[in-house]
């Protein structure tokens, strides 16, 4: 197999006005070549960045939450807790933006994979779990911590698990709740919640089930749809997009309920399917 050379930087290393080393990376040309890249793709690493801006973001609002839950302002915590929910639903968008936008223009990177993971366990993993902390998990003491802990790892683990299947796996399946429907699960609760004004303290013991079964989901070999199988630039009937727009006032009827209903609807498919499965398995001769 021969060999490219690197491609030309316009400035020399000398030229460099910061002392940051320029990322190299390595890959293969259509011909099979091993050719090395200097520098990233901005397009889909700006929605990358905005993901792990927005799962930041959203720890930020459950640490003032907490703050304001200490000083005796219900009303500032919900609020706080909202926004903090908001900020995760947020990050889903993002991180279903930056795979697509590269594949559509050709700008896949090893670099690009490697830091959506790291946003996605941000925004995902460490985001949920400190949210569901704040307002509910906090109230039960080192219990408490070990089940958000739970959550962490589980994401953790599943995000580990994913990058090491990429091109292996049946793309029509996720193995596992997906990281972004499990913080979809926990944000939703919180968000639904208080809401109406409801403190998460009376919610401890329900919350710290869903917090832990999420956290166990992901780790799963449970089989999800990942709903990948859809051609999103094909033709469709024209009562397709009536169904989008009808979605569409559906959700934002009633946005944290809605959702909410939707990730819990989706986090059960999976064992459900898996029962049903078990049991056809059963009574087959």
């Amino acid at each position: 197999m021969s060999e490219r050379p690197e491609e030309p930087s316009q400035a020399s290393d000398a030229e460099s006005l910061l002392p940051i080393d320029e990322h190299v990376e390595e890959g293969h040309d259509a011909e099979g070549r091993k050719v090395r890249h200097r520098g990233i793709y901005l397009l889909p690493n700006l929605f990358t960045t905005a993901n792990l801006f927005a799962g930041f973001y959203s720890i930020i609002n459950s640490m003032s939450a907490q703050s304001a839950l200490a000083a005796g302002d219900a009303a500032s915590a919900s609020k706080y807790f909202g926004f903090a929910a908001i900020a995760i639903f947020v990050a889903m968008v993002l991180d279903g933006l930056d795979g697509r936008v590269a594949r559509m223009t050709n700008t896949q990177s090893a670099f690009g994979a490697e830091y959506d993971s790291l946003s996605d366990m941000v925004a995902f993993g460490v985001a949920p779990a400190l949210l569901a902390f704040a307002w509910a998990l906090g109230d039960m003491g080192k219990v408490g911590w070990m089940v958000a802990f739970i959550y962490v790892a589980g994401a953790a683990l599943r995000l580990a698990r994913f990058n090491t299947q990429v091109g292996k796996a049946d793309k029509r399946y996720f193995i596992g709740l997906a990281s972004p429907a499990a913080a979809g699960v926990v944000a939703g609760i919180v968000w639904a919640f208080s809401d109406y004004g409801i403190q998460g303290s009376k919610m401890s013991f329900l919350v710290a089930l869903m917090v832990a079964a999420a956290g166990m989901l992901m780790v799963s070999n449970i089989k999800y749809n990942s709903f990948k199988e859809f051609d999103l630039k094909g033709r469709v009937p024209f009562v397709a997009i009536l169904v989008v727009v009808l979605v569409f006032a559906v959700v934002f009827s009633d946005p944290p309920r809605i959702l909410l209903l939707a990730f819990l609807v989706y986090a059960a498919s999976g064992p459900i399917q898996y029962l049903l499965h078990l049991r056809r398995d059963k009574t087959l001769p």
